[in-house]
């Protein structure tokens, strides 16, 4: 095996390692196959660095979940401090100061009466929980016949089989469908919004069908689940405001439980710290991830209303316990990292300069993109945009699927120190919250070289 001489492997020894052993989520690795792999060594606040020592502009947050930048000193301080202590201790019959200290935080920045708090490890497994639970609060109240869940269409909660059935991403999970217990889907509403304004949007349809179905099965459904204000695997698709609330009042009225996915929405993605506070909605169930450890380490937590919360309650013998758990559920360090993470955002986010910095961010989009004949349309809200790309916005006409034209252009970003990842041909932009302004102009221009070169060498004579 060829090393260096502190016997640390080499590039091609990282790079055979990788193709010949790794297998990465989401990606057809015949065709990553095809590139040289991109070895991430370090991080400093919006910067990534590879083994080579190029530097990249982290475009995706690292898949959404990044907040402070990386290498953050706070968020470095709050683990080296707990790992003096201890790395991990279960939740199973026990607890540990950091683990109650942030389950009463989260409460502490919850609207209403999210009082209970159920530690996991990934936003997927948030989303199974609140669905285990809400069936079987059905059942510990007399109604085992509320089984059913209705989800929005093009919805995407995770990859776990629950969380599978109750979103509609076909791409990632028809093959999965007869494994998936019996749901209902419902419209999303439609809305297009950048820099600051809503352009289009509706939510009639949306609404009266959910009304519809709520009317006619609502002895049936034990909950209805949603992300708020963004469906981020979806393509950043936009609910209009207000959506989220008249959809709450009519689970209330119908006797149907809340479940809010606000695993990508929360933590300031969107600017408030959570989408269902700005909006004054409780739901039932709350489910975090991502930015909730500000992208350090896999943590997430359901909450729960604290009346769910004491329907499990009775004698060992009544069996009504939620016989659930993970070996790393509330881990300490992840704890100790979110505390940090949420003090730190605190003050962002009640300043207003969180929400300033998204609007800025949509300001420099639109001055980039909303002209462009390749770009059919854009949606942007806080920090996370979208951007459609077609091969000819005046017909809508589609680039072929072989051609694999957004991933082309993520691949050409690269070269001009961008790490982007889109969905098909939808460039989405989503950096850590701590971007700077100047960052932003980098971003966007250099996002607008990149799809333009790579636009050029379509057209390029062979």
């Amino acid at each position: 095996m060829a090393a260096t001489e502190s016997g640390k492997p080499t590039e091609s020894d990282l790079t055979r390692w990788d193709r010949d052993h790794a297998w990465h989520p989401f990606s057809q690795m015949q065709e990553y196959l095809q590139f040289p792999p991109l070895h991430i060594a370090s991080g400093e606040g919006c910067w990534l660095t590879d083994t080579r020592g190029r530097r990249y502009l982290d475009a995706t947050a690292s898949i959404w979940t990044n907040t402070h930048g990386h290498n953050d000193p706070d968020l470095n301080a709050a683990i080296t401090e707990q790992l003096g202590k201890v790395a991990h201790s279960t939740l199973l019959g026990l607890s540990h100061p950091v683990g109650a200290e942030l389950a009463h935080k989260l409460a502490d920045i919850t609207p209403g009466d999210l009082t209970r708090t159920f530690f996991s490890d990934t936003g997927a497994n948030a989303v199974e929980i609140a669905l285990k639970l809400s069936l079987q609060y059905w059942q510990l109240k007399g109604a085992p016949e509320k089984n059913r869940v209705i989800g929005l269409r093009d919805a995407y909660h995770g990859d776990t089989v629950a969380a599978m059935a109750v979103g509609d991403s076909r791409t990632f999970h028809r093959r999965f469908r007869p494994w998936f217990f019996p749901t209902i889907k419902s419209p999303r509403p439609e809305c297009e919004e950048w820099a600051g304004t809503v352009h289009h949007a509706d939510d009639r349809w949306a609404l009266h069908i959910l009304r519809k179905l709520l009317e006619k099965q609502a002895d049936k459904v034990a909950a209805f689940i949603l992300e708020p204000s963004v469906m981020g695997a979806a393509g950043m698709r936009l609910q209009p405001p207000g959506f989220l609330a008249r959809a709450a009042a009519l689970c209330r009225e119908h006797d149907v439980h809340l479940i809010l996915d606000e695993v990508f929405t929360g933590f300031g993605r969107t600017g408030p710290m959570l989408v269902c506070g700005e909006e004054g909605v409780t739901p039932d169930f709350l489910c975090l991830a991502k930015g909730l450890s500000g992208g350090y380490l896999p943590l997430a937590a359901t909450l729960v209303r604290e009346p769910i919360y004491e329907a499990f309650l009775g004698p060992f013998e009544s069996f009504r316990a939620f016989f659930h758990g993970h070996t790393f559920t509330g881990n300490p360090l992840g704890a100790a990292v979110s505390l940090a993470n949420i003090r730190k955002l605190e003050p962002m986010i009640a300043s207003g300069a969180l929400s300033a910095k998204g609007e800025y961010f949509g300001r420099r989009i639109a001055d980039r993109f909303q002209d462009h004949p390749q770009v059919a349309s854009i949606r942007q809200r806080g920090l996370c945009a979208a951007i459609d790309l077609v091969e000819d916005n005046r017909t809508g006409t589609s680039f072929p699927v072989p051609e694999r034209f957004g991933l082309r252009v993520a691949r050409q970003a690269r070269d001009h120190g961008l790490l982007l990842r889109p969905i098909h041909d939808t460039l989405l932009l989503v950096p850590p919250l701590s971007i700077s302004g100047e960052e932003i102009d980098l971003l966007t221009e250099r996002t607008l070289e990149a799809l333009n070169q790579t636009l050029a060498a379509r057209h390029a004579p062979v």
